[in-house]
């Protein structure tokens, strides 16, 4: 059983005596009290075998938290560093859907196909029990990209610069690519092409400011009527809510999130008027960008917010205008480097602007040659 009492000042005895422990154990005065933790439970790590070790468990996970980095209607996220020196982030709900069953099952599946790609952060245990349900994952200390984003906006921090951003948002947009061509597609009531939740807050920074997408597939462990907490929300005009959970939806906060990181936080509620204005933005009447940038640079900036329009552009209009674009400009660029009938383009991926392709080891070099191809990667995104 387990209680709590806040801002408690003193050291107390349980109310009920013989129950469970009689004294509460405290972090520091005036903070949490923790008292009448009766059982003790291990974690169960996903897909790791620690080898003659002792599994941490929820008594040293309640007691190893040193920082609170969040708390939203679904539960709390915090740092805690372990009695071994291992440091990780925890999401502890509020509210589950599911039993201690299916519940392991999902997390253990969301953590397997986070594992295989660099650009998704996994979950690395968990904890099912009575009162308390939780997640381990790796920290980063960088922090967030809305964490560096205010940082530089508000509290005189270096801001992030053009290459940064354009790094970041590029792996980002691989993340969400890998989710989306995630095969089956379903898997037991557990949707795996989906994210679900989609925001700066779930993007973290590593120390080489390469990036890497968290909470993938998390949303689908939470009360449905609480979904709309993590899921980014649209500009008023714009929201669906019944395409929460949807490829779409993800897309769109991607736009959304492209918008902030390019021009600052309140472009993403004028998209209208960027599309208005876009040649101007292009000719440099009007100055869009935050952060300084020319030339070349420049030049890549802007496509990418012409992606980041076509992404919060929700009509399917502008959907089959996007998917039309990239197509061709794909089939082009095969047209112009490989012979005819060569290979075998299988699909265009909207938002890193690639595609996968059938081809050899000697024709993946010959791309890797062409102009305007960013990087050719075996049994990954080309393009």
């Amino acid at each position: 059983m387990l209680s709590r009492a806040f801002n408690a000042r003193k050291t107390r005895r349980s109310p009920k005596d013989g129950e469970g422990c009689s004294r509460s154990l405290s972090f520091h005065e005036d903070d949490d009290w923790i008292a009448g933790l009766m059982d003790d439970l291990p974690l169960s790590f996903c897909d790791r075998r620690r080898g003659g070790e002792s599994l941490p468990t929820l008594r040293e996970v309640l007691l190893s938290s040193v920082q609170v980095m969040g708390e939203n209607g679904l539960g709390i996220s915090e740092k805690v560093v372990l009695l071994d020196g291992a440091v990780y982030a925890a999401k502890r709900f509020r509210k589950v859907t599911v039993r201690s069953a299916e519940f392991g099952r999902r997390v253990e599946r969301l953590a397997h196909v986070s594992r295989r790609s660099e650009y998704l952060v996994p979950i690395t245990a968990y904890l099912y029990a009575k009162r308390i349900k939780l997640v381990l994952s790796d920290y980063y200390p960088m922090g967030s990209l809305a964490d560096l984003l205010v940082g530089g906006r508000e509290l005189d921090h270096t801001p992030l610069d053009c290459d940064q951003r354009l790094t970041i948002i590029l792996h980002v947009a691989r993340a969400i690519s890998f989710i989306h061509n995630q095969s089956p597609p379903q898997e037991k009531h557990l949707q795996m092409n989906v994210h679900g939740n989609i925001k700066a807050s779930n993007i973290l920074i590593k120390t080489d400011f390469s990036a890497c997408v968290s909470d993938y597939g998390v949303v689908q462990l939470a009360e449905p009527e609480v979904f709309g907490i993590w899921q980014r929300k649209p500009p008023p005009e714009t929201v669906n809510s019944g395409e929460i959970l949807t490829q779409k939806c993800d897309i769109y906060n991607f736009g959304v999130i492209v918008l902030d990181i390019l021009g600052g936080p309140k472009e993403p509620f004028r998209i209208s008027s960027i599309l208005e204005e876009k040649e101007k933005i292009k000719e440099g009447v009007i100055e869009f960008f935050e952060f300084s940038v020319k030339g070349r640079e420049r030049k890549k900036a802007l496509k990418v917010l012409d992606i980041a329009l076509a992404c919060t552009n929700r009509t399917k209009q502008g959907a089959y205008e996007l998917d039309l674009y990239l197509s061709n400009k794909h089939e082009e660029l095969l047209a112009k480097t490989l012979d005819p009938g060569s290979y075998k383009k299988k699909i265009s991926m909207v938002i890193v602007d690639g595609f996968a392709v059938e081809i050899t080891d000697d024709q993946a070099n010959l791309l890797r040659s062409a102009k305007g191809v960013r990087v050719v990667e075996k049994n990954q995104e080309i393009g």
